[in-house]
């Protein structure tokens, strides 16, 4: 396995071309795998509101859920 510094020496000995191609490529990549992060976790939100297990309310509901006020009282 290289190492990251082997890997940073094999990038800055290719083309500017290849760069471009393996910079543009890695962004993908990303954008790929946030796209399945994303997903995930709308699969997960979507069985627990069918389960009933989801919490619902406002905004208001959640910051005092956050902050583990159960009367709300922080928000005034």
């Amino acid at each position: 396995m290289m190492t990251l510094q082997e890997i940073i020496n094999s990038i800055e000995n290719l083309s500017t071309e290849d760069r471009e191609y393996l910079f543009e490529f890695l962004r993908q990549q990303r954008i790929e795998n946030r796209r399945l992060e994303i997903l995930a976790n709308a699969k997960e939100v979507t069985e627990a509101f069918n389960n009933g297990t989801a919490k619902r309310g406002s905004v208001d509901d959640l910051i005092a859920d956050l902050l583990g006020d159960d009367d709300g009282s922080c928000l005034e």
